[in-house]
């Protein structure tokens, strides 16, 4: 499955309007963990990774910022999310970056494992040799 943007359900009125997201009927996964990015500085970034197994959900819930995502195997793709309504899906084994962050903006994760650190790829070189070799064809 490919990086995609989904919609979420969105119920409007005069006082408010309301967005959920629940596992089963939203999801491609059952969701394990939330946490959420906060206090990042305007046009601020945060340092990219990836994940060998953990497939993750993100939505701005407040402000916006740039998801980059690469896939190992063609050009970078660039997120703009802005809209809490909006969640970008990020299968597994996809080196993302955050970056032009607004003031004040809040991101929220949902992933489908527990945190362990032994599931993160924090270096480049090795993100893109892990990606090499699940690309080739096997003989």
């Amino acid at each position: 499955m490919e990086p995609t943007v989904y919609s979420l359900p969105r119920r409007t009125d005069p006082r408010g309007n309301l967005s959920f997201l629940q596992s089963g009927d939203q999801l491609p996964f059952e969701i394990a963990r939330c946490y959420w990015l906060y206090d990042v500085p305007g046009d601020g970034s945060r340092d990219g990774h990836a994940f060998y197994t953990s497939k993750e959900v993100i939505i701005a819930l407040s402000g916006s910022f740039d998801v980059v995502l690469d896939g190992g195997d063609g050009p970078r793709q660039r997120f703009h999310l802005n809209r809490s309504y909006n969640a970008l899906y990020i299968p597994p084994m996809y080196w993302r970056e955050l970056d032009n962050f607004s003031t004040n903006s809040v991101g929220m994760v949902v992933a489908s494992t527990l945190y362990s650190a032994d599931d993160y790829i924090r270096d480049y070189e090795v993100f893109m040799q892990n990606a090499r070799a699940d690309k080739t064809p096997e003989e």
